[in-house]
């Protein structure tokens, strides 16, 4: 099963047993905007630019609140049930490129809204997918830091994704490390460097 599906499946099931309230690694975002934040990407493509342009957010915002009163269990089902038919992402190919990473970040948004947090336990078709995706994507999530990054998982496989002056490394698992390349900070790496370039990519923004 590819990561996207796999992370759908995963995210509906823990958000069946999450409260709409919770609070998610998402700034201000309780679990129904998160959910209602991937629901208007996939359903509402035209009202959804305000994910990347911010003249646009009036718009997205107001299709979030849409889902205001639609009973969280109706959400969390459009959400399992996947893209509608007309959907692009209906191909399994361009639904991998567009939500893999998209769903297991958001799963760790929610997963991780409150203390206690665990990460989850290795899986080495899940760990081999992040890891894929970091790869390709590391050099775009890393560009503001002004030092160079090396990624490392424990396995030793490791890749360089920034060149610059200095250099700082990131272990971990990769879904840890991959959620650091997207700016969040609850997470489990370890950054090894010179003090002064670990402190320039922690202070750095990271993401898209």
């Amino acid at each position: 099963m590819s990561l996207a599906r796999a992370e759908r499946a995963a995210l509906s099931d823990t958000l069946d047993k999450t409260d709409p309230d919770q609070p998610t690694l998402c700034d201000g975002w309780t679990a129904r905007d998160l959910l209602a934040h991937l629901l208007v990407r996939e359903r509402q493509p035209w009202a959804a630019g305000g994910i990347v342009i911010p003249f646009l957010a009036p718009v997205t915002e107001r299709a979030m609140q849409g889902y205001g009163d639609t009973p969280w269990t109706d959400m969390v089902e459009q959400l399992r049930t996947g893209p509608p038919a007309w959907s692009p992402s209906r191909i399994a190919r361009i639904d991998e490129a567009m939500n893999g990473a998209e769903l297991f970040i958001h799963h760790e948004d929610v997963r991780r809204g409150l203390p206690g947090w665990e990460p989850r336990g290795a899986d080495e078709t899940r760990d081999g997918a992040v890891w894929e995706t970091l790869t390709r994507m590391g050099r775009l999530l890393y560009r503001r830091s002004p030092v160079g990054v090396v990624v490392r998982r424990p396995t030793g496989e490791q890749a360089v994704v920034k060149t610059g002056s200095g250099l700082v490394t990131v272990e971990g698992e990769p879904g840890e490390i991959i959620l650091h390349a997207f700016g969040r900070d609850a997470v489990r790496v370890e950054l090894r460097g010179q003090p002064a370039d670990v402190a320039a990519l922690t202070e750095s923004s990271r993401g898209v």
